[in-house]
């Protein structure tokens, strides 16, 4: 019988990935070994399910066909289903196997697997899974770049082992049950005759040999629940949700088998005064109209914080942005340049509330002028 993943994590099928998520810390946390009343084999199962549905792709292939596949492209031949096409013209098989016969996905593994002589191609143990974290800067430390501390909960290797599992100068054994071998044999009885497969020994997980004394901190797992910390730099120049990847910093693999790794999605919050377009700025400058009229200096203030002053042309079109080269962002990736973008003034003509009599005068000779 297929597992149900969803009852495992006790979510429903169209959970969202982030009750997922939720899910399965708070029952990694509940049965995790190293607690009291933990329970490895049901932190097993949790852990299972979650690695299937957190991953889009598994999870869709779980949905379709009950169970993930171990092939690359996940699955064998694209778009198979059951039997279909096997009697020609669109007929469709029920074959009855028999109980003596095996699972169907055992038969199916012994050809795609890597059976029919063959070790079948699975890690002995698991690569620890990539992590994605996002991190949220304001507008001016994407200016100038900054610095950020990352801490959150993941496994690690284990301290005491250094991530093998066992005590090492207790040393290891060759493994009974695969001879040393790493891999044992099996017989297997289906309608397309007997055949001989060879799977990784459950065991020794294909390294032929055992530890005479298991890690105690570990539990022979050769890694732990833990506080991971790590310093990430975000150059200036940085975009909203460009990806920073850290290789080696997400979750560490069973038994030393590699370490995921870290990538954070940078958030640029948005600003008050500014809005972004790549590395172009956009601000709005309230002005008197006579500066308009009379192509005055007006006082503007950098993203840095930067005072500085831009001149008005004489008879510029106010319904235009006016361009001032060099005060937008930094240009990312270009380390040591100081080429910036460019800022784009929204100029606002403020109108006065009441004129005096002279002020009225002026203006409607000014009128006469134009």
């Amino acid at each position: 019988m297929a597992k149900d993943f969803y009852s495992t994590l006790g979510v429903l099928k169209n959970a969202s990935e982030e009750d997922i998520k939720k899910a399965y810390r708070k029952l990694a946390h509940q049965f995790h070994p190293d607690k009291p009343g933990g329970d490895e084999a049901k932190f097993k199962e949790v852990n299972e399910a979650y690695q299937v549905l957190s991953h889009k792709e598994k999870r869709a292939q779980y949905d379709r066909f009950g169970r993930v596949s171990d092939a690359p492209n996940g699955g064998g031949a694209q778009g198979w289903d059951g039997f279909n096409g096997f009697g020609g013209n669109g007929a469709q098989w029920n074959v009855n196997f028999g109980e003596d016969m095996g699972d169907l996905g055992d038969i199916f593994e012994t050809f795609f697997g890597g059976g029919m002589g063959g070790v079948a191609q699975k890690p002995a143990h698991k690569r620890g899974a990539n992590i994605e974290a996002h991190e949220r800067i304001t507008l001016e430390e994407a200016f100038s770049g900054t610095k950020r501390v990352l801490r959150f909960e993941t496994y690690v290797d284990c301290p005491q082992c250094k991530g093998i599992g066992y005590e090492k100068s207790k040393g290891v054994t060759k493994c009974v049950k695969c001879n040393g071998k790493g891999e044992t044999q099996e017989e297997r009885r289906t309608v397309f005759g007997s055949f001989v497969q060879k799977k990784v020994c459950t065991e020794c997980r294909g390294r032929g040999e055992v530890p005479k004394e298991k890690c105690t901190e570990c539990k022979g797992s050769g890694r732990k629940l833990s506080t991971r910390e790590v310093d990430v730099e975000i150059a200036k120049g940085v975009e909203d949700g460009q990806v920073i990847k850290i290789t080696g910093m997400g979750e560490a693999g069973e038994l030393a088998s590699g370490t995921g790794d870290l990538y954070v999605v940078v958030r640029v919050k948005p600003h008050t005064h500014f809005e972004r377009h790549k590395e172009d700025l956009i601000t709005e400058k309230e002005i008197k109209v006579t500066e308009a009229l009379l192509g005055k200096e007006i006082e503007m203030v950098d993203i840095d914080g930067e005072k500085y002053k831009i001149l008005i042309p004489t008879g510029f079109n106010l319904n235009e942005p006016l361009r001032v080269p060099g005060r937008g962002m930094p240009k990312f990736g270009i380390f040591g340049s100081s080429s910036r973008g460019n800022l784009h003034v929204r100029l606002n003509a403020k109108l006065p509330k009441s004129l005096s009599h002279k002020a009225k005068k002026l203006l409607e000779d000014l009128d006469k002028e134009l």
